[in-house]
């Protein structure tokens, strides 16, 4: 759901012109990136899904720390916090929103595999809606968050006249970072 997340962080840019988009770029994948060192130390970890050859939406992402319900809203209040004392207060508040946003979408897209608490303390069930299962969906699904939230910077952008080729350069770049995670994700890796 790279590539879904991005489109998020475009649309926040478009009506928040005030917290930088590569910020915003890095809080909506935030989760995500604390996740690689859990998952090399094998705290969190993936499992394919049974029968599959763990492609595109075909994995059990055990991230219990990282991923949690609890644990991605304490994430999301420290990282607005930080952003906060950056960019002052609107600033961390989007930050915080846009990190937990990751959350929300993985939801969407997930298996059940995302606890309520950090560890899957309580061992309560699992959540996930599961598009993932229905993986042509789910990829058209990220591939239209982020065309809107292309389309939504650019029109912000040229609205508020900024140079001729900034915008642009920034959609083109924000296109071709969709394609290569989409091609990644299709590839298994």
């Amino acid at each position: 759901m790279i590539t879904g997340h991005f489109g998020v962080a475009a649309a926040v840019k478009a009506a928040e012109q005030r917290t930088p988009l590569w910020a915003l770029m890095l809080a909506t994948v935030w989760l995500d990136v604390l996740f690689v060192p859990l998952l090399l130390t094998g705290i969190e970890y993936m499992e394919d899904v049974p029968g599959t050859v763990g492609g595109y939406g075909e994995s059990y992402i055990y991230a219990d720390y990282t991923h949690s319900l609890i644990g991605a809203l304490l994430i999301a209040v420290l990282t607005g916090w930080v952003a906060m004392h950056w960019w002052g207060r609107r600033s961390g508040l989007v930050i915080g929103a846009v990190v937990f946003s990751h959350w929300l979408l993985d939801l969407v897209v997930h298996r059940p595999d995302m606890p309520v608490l950090p560890g899957n303390l309580g061992d309560l069930p699992r959540m996930g809606l599961g598009l993932w299962k229905l993986g042509e969906v789910a990829l058209l699904v990220e591939v239209a968050l982020l065309l809107i939230g292309m389309a939504l910077y650019w029109r912000a952008t040229r609205r508020a006249r900024m140079s001729e080729g900034k915008p642009g350069f920034v959609v083109g770049l924000m296109g071709a970072c969709g394609a290569v995670t989409v091609a990644l994700d299709l590839a298994g890796i």
